[in-house]
């Protein structure tokens, strides 16, 4: 399952949401979303699996990529 660590008032996860929704990928079945605002365990996550606070930041095995744009191309290859 591919997981987003991401927060409920950034644009750019919700950016990465919608279009995840779009494809029809399933929250807890074929994505996880993780809480990963500041000061919270998925924060520190984030930071401990890529070196960066930033989200949205997705992690699928091993791959793992922060930049909006790149997520939803890398879910569009992999899930159109």
């Amino acid at each position: 399952m591919v997981r987003l660590y991401q927060y409920d008032t950034c644009p750019y996860c919700q950016r990465v949401i919608r279009a995840a929704e779009s494809l029809g990928l399933v929250a807890g079945k074929d994505i996880e979303y993780v809480e990963a605002f500041q000061g919270t365990p998925g924060r520190a996550e984030v930071v401990r699996l890529g070196g960066q606070s930033q989200v949205p930041f997705l992690v699928d095995g091993s791959v793992h990529m922060y930049e909006s744009a790149d997520i939803i191309a890398y879910l569009r290859s992999k899930y159109s």
